[in-house]
């Protein structure tokens, strides 16, 4: 679990920090300021949900075989693609279809946290 959070974690910061500069540089003058929005809310997502993942990696480190900090990354990997994905796609064909996604990974995001909480008020 820590090994793949950790790699899945940085691999989306990478990612994110990739996306971000071809929005920022080649899509500026291809997309509307509207999409470039969408564009840029769905980097800043990934963004923080791949640190996210780093913390979960980082503290199953010291508890292996927790099945709340499974989860938590779990659900902040979905939540990656579902609610981040969706949104380039959105903000890149204009296809209004794949926002139906993009609620569904805000709530992968949201039970993720709250999971991070439960282990976190677990703890001894």
């Amino acid at each position: 679990m820590f090994r793949a959070f950790l790699l899945l974690g940085s691999i989306s910061a990478f990612l994110a920090v990739a996306l971000g500069a071809i929005g920022a540089h080649a899509f500026r003058s291809q997309l509307s300021e509207y999409s470039l929005s969408i564009y840029q809310t769905a980097v800043q997502y990934q963004f923080l949900h791949a640190f996210g993942l780093i913390l979960i990696a980082l503290l199953s480190a010291t508890r292996p075989s927790s099945r709340i900090l499974c989860w938590s990354g779990s659900l902040m990997v979905i939540g990656i693609l579902l609610f981040s994905g969706s949104l380039y796609t959105l903000s890149i064909t204009a296809d209004k279809f794949y926002a139906i996604f993009t609620p569904m990974g805000g709530i992968a995001f949201l039970c993720a946290w709250m999971l991070l909480g439960i282990h976190a008020w677990r703890l001894r």
